[in-house]
């Protein structure tokens, strides 16, 4: 899928709280025997996907230098919402100062609910409606204590502003491939305080068959190759996921390490490949090509080729500040940050 005009990344902007947690502890506390991650991230007592979504969007606003009474529309992918009944993007543009006269919309889908933000964001610029619009991939991942996605479940923010500004386009979309099936992975029903997951059967028909089938879907669309792109960023469940499906697809091991983040930070859900790409933004070159694959449960993938501009590099986000500064919890505090802790007020 291609768009009738180009559309491009303007600015982005990160956020990962402070804390973290190391695997060894949450291994220390329930006897396991592997540990997933080395740590993950943990929101502050003050901290939610909300708060995450508006330092990370900032961020991306001070990149861009557009006016904030241009951005046309705000789409926010989540599965962590602060309210069961009450939108996280119209806060957000009151917060940021945006117009009213804009398009405000919580997003669903999972992990994949960052990419599909964007994905609509820029078919919203490229048909005309729109001048900027923001896409933001933000979570404060659940996991029921003691379960193994606990000790990837972690917190963090990516958002991207979108453009059709050639001079000030950072990277330009190439092209997309969105694959999706019915595939009950992963899943939580209304009331339920954490999600269940059917264990294994999370890897090969999710993950890696979605993964996969979008990665492809997009090369065979292109005519591209995997020596093609410069990098290549999948969704992070784990560590051993991204690198496997790399090995399938024949990406070198050196074309997914920049962008692989979950093994510091965890899996931030919805903000987990958006926040690999703003890293490898950091680091990429002007005529560089990248590719994005995301994955949500449920289950669908997103697939998107990114060639960076002659503008990329003029501006960095703050990722690897925010990746070194670190104060880590024990197992009770990270519970009491959490919320897991029943009857104990956060």
């Amino acid at each position: 899928m291609k768009f009738s005009t180009i559309v491009g990344i303007a600015g982005y902007g990160a956020y990962v709280p402070v804390y973290r947690i190391r695997g060894s502890e949450i291994s220390r506390m329930w006897g396991a025997e592997e540990e997933t991650v080395e740590e993950k991230s943990v929101p502050g007592l003050d901290e939610d996907s909300l708060t995450m979504a508006y330092e990370a969007a900032r961020e991306a606003l001070q990149m861009s230098r557009v006016k904030r009474e241009d951005v046309g529309a705000i789409l926010v992918g989540s599965e962590s919402p602060p309210y069961a009944v009450k939108p996280t993007a119209t806060v957000l543009a009151e917060a940021l100062g945006l117009s009213q006269k804009i398009v405000a919309i919580d997003m669903e889908f999972a992990c994949k609910a960052g990419t599909t933000a964007m994905l609509l964001a820029a078919g919203l610029i490229a048909s005309g409606a729109i001048k900027h619009g923001l896409a933001i991939g933000t979570d404060n991942a659940q996991a029921r204590p003691g379960d193994e996605l606990e000790f990837t479940a972690g917190a963090g923010a990516a958002a991207f502003l979108l453009s059709r500004d050639s001079e000030r386009m950072l990277a330009s979309i190439e092209n997309v491939f969105s694959y999706v099936t019915d595939t009950p992975d992963f899943w939580r029903r209304e009331g339920e305080e954490f999600p269940r997951h059917t264990f294994r059967f999370t890897g090969s028909p999710a993950y890696f068959h979605h993964v996969l089938s979008a990665a492809k879907g997009l090369m065979e669309e292109t005519g591209l190759k995997p020596n093609d792109f410069d990098y290549v960023i999948f969704h992070q469940p784990n560590v051993k996921f991204p690198l496997r499906a790399a090995q399938l697809l024949g990406f070198k091991v050196d074309q997914v390490k920049p962008g692989l983040l979950c093994n510091e930070i965890g899996n931030t859900y919805a903000a987990a490949s958006l926040l690999g790409l703003a890293r490898v933004l950091d680091i990429a070159k002007p005529n560089q090509r990248i590719l994005v694959v995301s994955f949500g449960s449920g289950a669908g993938s997103d697939a998107i080729s990114f060639i960076t501009t002659e503008n990329i590099g003029v501006s960095k986000s703050s990722i690897e500040k925010l990746l070194a500064r670190k104060v880590y919890v024990d197992y009770a505090l990270y519970s009491k940050h959490k919320g897991t802790l029943k009857g104990v007020l956060r």
